[in-house]
Order: C-alpha cells, then sequence, then structure tokens
C-alpha cells in the first residue's frame, strides 16, 4: 500500500504521514470552511476579483433563455421559475427541432407509411440514433394497431409513451445514504463540465444538511485546481489538493481526511481525457483502484460526466468508461444549448446506465435529479 505512494514526486511526504496524522496538510493546500468564508469576505479589493473569478462568469454564460436580453432580470426571473419550467426551458432548441416536426405529423391525417418515415427523420434529426429510433417506431406501430388509432393526431400521446417506456428505468436518484462517507468519483472528457458539475452537485448536497468534502484530483490540467478551489470558497466547503502530485494521491488523502473529520460526502475530481487515450484510461483505473484502498468499498458512485452537445460520440463514451471503471451513473450537462437533447433515448436503448442529473443551465441550482416525465413533457409540451 504505502509502496505505491512512495513513488510520488520527492517533493510530497511519505504516504504514513500523509494517512495517518492530521499533518498531512502540509503537503496539501486544504482549504476549509472555516478559513474559505472569511476568504470570500476580506478586504474590499478583494470582493470585486472574487466575484468575477466565480460567479460572474458562471452568470454571464450565454444559455438560450438570456439571449438578447440584460443578464440581470433573467437572473430574478430564473429563481422564480419551477425546475419544470428552467427544464422546459433549458430544453428548447431540442424541442424546437423535434416538436416543431411534430406538430407538422401530429396535425392530422391518415397514418400511413408515409408518415412514418416522416417521423423517422425527426427522430434522428434530433439525435436519438438509430437503435433507439427503430425501437421507438416499432413500438408506436404497436400500439397504434392495438388501440386501432386512425388519425396522426392521435400519434402523439403514442410516441410519448413509447418514449416514456424507453427512458424511464434511466430515471434512478443517486442514494447517498448508508455509507459515511460516500465516496463519488467523477469522470469525463475534457470540457464536458466535470469540475463545474462538482460544484453544483457540493451546493445540491448541501442543500440536503450534507457535509460536503472535495478532491482536487484533476492535477493535470492548468487552473483545475483553482477552480474546484473557487468553487470551495463559493460553496464554503472543505477542498484537499496537491500542488502538482498524483490524482490518485489526492483521493487517497481526501478520504483519509473525510473519515477522520466525519464527512458526508466526498467528490472526487479527476483529470480529463478522452476514451481513445489508452494510457489515461489505465491511469484512471489506477485512481480507482487506490480509492479501494483507502476505503474498501469505495467509491460508491462512479459518474461519467457527458456534455449534451456532443449527441451520438455519448455512446462511445459511455461504452468506453463503462467497460473501464464500471459507471453507476451519468451526469447529461449543458442540455441548454443543445438540439440534440434525444441522445437519451440513444443512451437508454444502448447503454442504459443511469441518468443520475441533468445540467440545463449556468446557475449553480441548475443540476437537478433526472425525472422523465419532466424531461418528455419539456420536449413536447
Amino acid at each position: 500500500m504505502f509502496s505505491f505512494f512512495k513513488r510520488k514526486p520527492q517533493s510530497e511526504p511519505t504516504p504514513p504521514t500523509t494517512v495517518q496524522t492530521e499533518p498531512a496538510a502540509d503537503a496539501q493546500t486544504i482549504i476549509p470552511p472555516e478559513v474559505a468564508a472569511p476568504a470570500i469576505q476580506q478586504p474590499e479589493t478583494r470582493a470585486p476579483e472574487q466575484r468575477h473569478s466565480t460567479a460572474a462568469p458562471a452568470e454571464a454564460a450565454p444559455a438560450s433563455t438570456r439571449a438578447d436580453t440584460p443578464p440581470e432580470p433573467p437572473q430574478v426571473s430564473l429563481k422564480k421559475m419551477s425546475w419544470a419550467e428552467r427544464l422546459k426551458a433549458g430544453l428548447s432548441k431540442t424541442r424546437d427541432k423535434l416538436g416543431k416536426s411534430l406538430a407538422g405529423l401530429f396535425g392530422g391525417g391518415k397514418i400511413d407509411e408515409e408518415l412514418y418515415e416522416e417521423l423517422e427523420t425527426v427522430l434522428l434529426t434530433a439525435d436519438m440514433g438509430v437503435d433507439a429510433t427503430q425501437h421507438l417506431l416499432d413500438d408506436v406501430r404497436e400500439r397504434v394497431s392495438l388501440k386501432g388509432l386512425k388519425d396522426a393526431s392521435e400519434l402523439k400521446d403514442a410516441l410519448k409513451g413509447s418514449l416514456s417506456d424507453l427512458i424511464s428505468p434511466l430515471e434512478k436518484p443517486l442514494d447517498v445514504s448508508g455509507k459515511k462517507p460516500f465516496v463519488i468519483m467523477m469522470a469525463g472528457v475534457n470540457g464536458a463540465g466535470k469540475t463545474t458539475s462538482i460544484g453544483k452537485l457540493a451546493k445540491y448536497y448541501q442543500s440536503q444538511g450534507k457535509s460536503v468534502l472535495l478532491a482536487a484530483g484533476d492535477t493535470f490540467r492548468a487552473a483545475a485546481r483553482e477552480q474546484l478551489m473557487a468553487w470551495g470558497e463559493r460553496n464554503n466547503v472543505t477542498v484537499i489538493a496537491q500542488q502538482g502530485g498524483d490524482s490518485a494521491a489526492v483521493c487517497y488523502d481526501a478520504i483519509q481526511a473525510a473519515v477522520a473529520r466525519g464527512i458526508d460526502i466526498v467528490l472526487a475530481d479527476t483529470a480529463g481525457r478522452l476514451p481513445t487515450q489508452l494510457h489515461l484510461m489505465e491511469e484512471i483505473k489506477k485512481v480507482k483502484r487506490v480509492i479501494q484502498k483507502a476505503l474498501p468499498d469505495a467509491p460508491h458512485e462512479i459518474i461519467l460526466v457527458l456534455d449534451a452537445n456532443i449527441g451520438q460520440n455519448a455512446i462511445t463514451q459511455v461504452k468506453t468508461f463503462d467497460d473501464a471503471l464500471g459507471l453507476t451513473g451519468l451526469i447529461l450537462s449543458k442540455l441548454d444549448g443543445t438540439a440534440k437533447g434525444g441522445v437519451i433515448a440513444a443512451i437508454a436503448k444502448q447503454r442504459p446506465v443511469p441518468l443520475r442529473f441533468v445540467g440545463v443551465g449556468e446557475s449553480i441550482d441548475d443540476l437537478r435529479p433526472f425525472k422523465a416525465k419532466d424531461y418528455i413533457d419539456a420536449l413536447f409540451d
């Protein structure tokens, strides 16, 4: 166990010190709540900088619901919107592509092969994928036959029912009870929104009264550590990091600290990597093994963060990371910026890993548990 960590850079302390004693903090940058909170409220000169480095970019990022409008009013209105309304607003691009085309098909007329061909084109255009599209068409045909439907206007409910049956198995809320600390390992490609999702998850679990600790395990990307520390300050959450070093070592130290402090949830970041980078895929397997050495039954959840904009490429990512790590959940981010929201159907058909959360905006509250009914209603209504 310890011999493994002795291969870390010479500047790092030996594992026995890191694992067994509190002085492990000497080898890390630890942002505890009692330090992080005052850091935000320090001298006047820092307050504007903090606002620019954390909150401002997130709120000012372009989104479909804020186009061509001043930044302030939409922020106020979004806070007043229910989650279903925000999801509907976030899925506007996908709904525009799918809904407008379907409106023409469901306007009336006879149900025939030509109509089914048009429906197939619409579903493929929404990036539902060939397998899911064929499955939905076959199921809709069966429903039409069983119910004796004749008019195209009756197809809408049939399609909604078929889509609901397909994606509902993905709706499995993450249960973090029963383990303390509950360790969530995050993975994903570069730019998928992994670090941002960690910050939002921290806020989500804090709102449920859970204590959270962040492990800055992305030791490769420039500024990844600083980005996570900014999220830690924003949420008043402890962040454990190293100046360089090894991702596995950071995660190990974080779990040891969480056990010692009685933390409820550990969110472990890892460096972004492409599925084709085999040496990096081997590295993330090592991170998982080291987490298991720190806590035998951990990680309790392995989440892959997917960017909704990549469409069908998401399937390749899910398959590769699942084969390497054994995924237990997914987060689909940036649904508000894409017309490819139908990829959820493709995932459900080809690799039905539970979709734990979806993100529909840049706000810290715009990451919520996936609900199939809300998603379908936002697409069609």
